[in-house]
């Protein structure tokens, strides 16, 4: 029998919505060159690899192309995939080790809640050909360790960009988080798109990790602990948001398997 590698969409409750992820359970570690390229052959946005340790699961994060230090939606997947396929227990916690430190999943009725580390941000003086990538005005901008963090005038700018992606990569930093607050009637508290073309990946249909920086963006503005978040890219999802004490940030998402499958070459 060769690998299990199940696809999940992360942070929606329905098919073919929120963020496709690839999650292979490991019987043993593999090496690094095996793991990007099977990342590279499911060509999703990202698959994550968990070895059993004592306490927990070892995770690690592919895109196509590099792997990166953390990953929200396969997170989520991967905690999905644990409880869904009988590694743990509904009651159990699901305990990630990464390159970002140790992560906490829960399960919570319909919902996963993560627990990660929040991402501050630093007004920077932008380049010059930001806005030009981008195709909006920038009303501010900022940088992290995730990219830029631009805030537009409005939702309908967020949703309707389209970026110059050539000209992005040639940016000191190609990753952009772009938001704005929603409109009055709307349920959400903002709305985002995250741009990752340094990463391989024109857009990220939704993403934890950006969220880590939008949480104390957004509660600076607003004087608020808790978001419901929308990223607004074509396949959309929701992500309820809480900003927690020791520099923490917990993100709850809902998650849905889409396929089983068997790597036959391991």
């Amino acid at each position: 029998m060769g690998q299990i590698i199940i696809q999940v969409d992360a942070f929606t409750n329905k098919p073919f919505a929120g963020n496709p992820a690839a999650v292979c359970v490991l019987p043993f570690p593999q090496d690094e060159d095996w793991l990007q390229n099977v990342a590279m052959e499911m060509n999703l946005s990202e698959t994550a690899f968990l070895v059993k340790q004592d306490d927990g699961f070892n995770l690690r994060w592919f895109t196509p192309m590099v792997e990166v230090p953390l990953c929200g939606h396969a997170t989520l997947a991967s905690a999905h995939v644990l409880w869904s396929e009988g590694h743990l227990s509904p009651d159990e916690v699901a305990r990630f080790y990464t390159k970002s430190g140790v992560l906490i999943a829960k399960l919570q009725g319909d919902w996963i809640e993560l627990d990660f580390p929040v991402n501050h941000s630093q007004e920077i003086e932008a380049p010059s050909e930001l806005s030009q990538a981008l195709g909006v005005a920038c009303k501010s901008v900022f940088q992290n360790s995730l990219g830029y963090l631009v805030e537009v005038e409005s939702e309908e700018l967020v949703r309707d960009m389209q970026p110059n992606f050539q000209m992005l990569k040639t940016l000191p930093v190609a990753d952009v988080i772009v938001t704005s607050l929603t409109n009055p009637a709307s349920d959400y508290d903002f709305v985002s798109r995250f741009f990752a073309p340094g990463l391989g990946i024109n857009e990220d249909p939704v993403t934890g990790a950006a969220h880590c920086c939008l949480a104390p963006f957004w509660r600076s503005r607003l004087n608020k602990d808790h978001f419901l978040a929308y990223q607004a890219s074509s396949r959309g999802g929701v992500v309820k948001v809480s900003y927690g004490g020791d520099e923490r940030v917990f993100l709850s998402g809902q998650a849905v398997t889409i396929m089983h499958g068997e790597l036959i070459t391991v």
